[in-house]
């Protein structure tokens, strides 16, 4: 079966974009993607728009992919529209991958772009809340936050202001896993600092201050242990790849040199598993079959980009990954192991929580980064000898964990 690379990969600075269309994001991605693969919409044989907020927040229910991708210059070809919560782009990203190893085509687009930045801010946070079985939303929000039950959080630990549900429950699982395991709201801040600190040295991100740990703490609180600077924003943009099979390279012309192999594309749902079994995470179980398929393991990675709604889901998905044993999450990201320049480097880019989620673009965005590493062009976040990198995006939940995680392993 032939090899599948990523030929060429772009992304809009993630932020605030008041006054740029949804069409204008993601038009700018795909140029970047086209120029970098040295092709053109043409050579396109199949296209995969992830997005979520079309409908909700802009009317757009159904055809949203049609409808931008007319807009941008793609037409004609087969058009999928990808929804899969916060995991939609790495979806997209898969299904592309899909369709070239299946032999439609040998030159596949998958995009993902939001407009995330609306005047009524409630109504986009509400989007968070549509990404769990609705019809029992309550039910869901009391069994989730019963994980924190047993840690009374200090006075003056609440945000006055509104915030998602879904971050009381991100705060549920900090609190579970600091009972579990005696990690600290240091430690969680540790891995905020560090994603500020690397965010600087990236333009695309759209938080470029840095923070110490303890500025970190002193942060305006949302809900404990989690203060601002630890939560993903409110994100608008877009990040698109072309990807090509052997000979969808040779027919456009590609720099092969500067194609990344895409040496694992998983996808896996979550499944009704115990508190008390972290080793069945739907987010372990798909990194181990990645590995499988890569032939490759934790030992061999050398960066990593993971799913960081809020800081807590770095050391969790350090745990997931097998960088560290579950419980070790905290303790390492404390000893700078997931700093570039540590042992693991992990989210290099800023993660999600400084580079921003818009949602649909979010995976996308992820392994630009990691391709931007193996490529060896990321500058001054740099990890040296970057040949195997790995990507963790969740979305949504079911149960008591994502209901869907998407595993892609690339390698130089």
């Amino acid at each position: 079966m032939s090899n599948i690379y990523i030929a060429g990969i772009a992304m809009t600075v993630f932020g605030r974009h008041t006054e740029r269309s949804l069409a204008d994001l993601a038009g700018e991605a795909l140029q970047g993607a086209l120029k970098d693969a040295g092709c053109q919409a043409s050579d396109i044989g199949v296209a995969y728009y992830a997005g979520m907020t079309n409908g909700p927040l802009q009317g757009q229910i159904s055809i949203p992919g049609q409808v931008v991708f007319s807009k941008i210059g793609i037409q004609g070809i087969p058009i999928y529209n990808i929804e899969n919560a916060c995991a939609s782009g790495s979806s997209a990203f898969n299904l592309a991958v899909q369709s070239l190893k299946a032999g439609t085509t040998d030159v596949a687009l998958a995009l993902g772009a939001e407009k995330m930045n609306i005047p009524d801010k409630l109504k986009a946070f509400a989007i968070f809340e549509g990404g769990w079985d609705v019809s029992t939303a309550e039910e869901n929000y009391q069994t989730l936050v019963k994980m924190g039950e047993g840690i009374v959080p200090p006075e003056g630990s609440e945000s006055t202001r509104p915030y998602s549900k879904f971050m009381a429950i991100y705060a549920a699982m900090c609190r579970y896993h600091m009972k579990t395991y005696g990690t600290t709201q240091r430690q969680i801040a540790a891995v905020c600092a560090k994603n500020h600190q690397h965010s600087v040295h990236n333009p695309f991100s759209q938080f470029r201050q840095p923070f110490s740990i303890d500025e970190v703490l002193a942060a305006p609180p949302i809900t404990y242990p989690i203060t601002l600077p630890m939560c993903a924003p409110l994100s608008d943009g877009s990040a698109a790849a072309i990807l090509c099979t052997e000979e969808g390279l040779k027919r456009i012309g590609a720099d092969k040199r500067r194609c990344i192999k895409v040496a694992a594309s998983v996808i896996r749902s979550f499944t009704h598993r115990g508190l008390d079994e972290p080793h069945k995470h739907v987010g372990h179980l798909a990194a181990n079959q990645a590995y499988e398929i890569a032939g490759l393991g934790p030992q061999d990675m050398h960066v990593a980009e993971v799913h960081d709604a809020s800081a807590m889901g770095e050391i969790i998905q350090a745990e997931n990954l097998g960088f560290v044993p579950f419980g070790g999450g905290g303790p390492a990201a404390e000893r700078g192991e997931f700093t570039v320049g540590g042992r693991i480097p992990i989210n290099p880019s800023g993660g999600l929580e400084s580079k921003g989620h818009p949602l649909g673009a979010t995976g996308i965005g992820q392994l630009y980064e990691l391709v931007t590493q193996l490529r060896g062009e990321a500058g001054a976040r740099q990890v040296e000898g970057a040949r195997h990198a790995i990507q963790e995006n969740g979305g949504g939940l079911q149960g008591i964990e994502e209901a869907a995680v998407a595993i892609h392993i690339l390698s130089k």
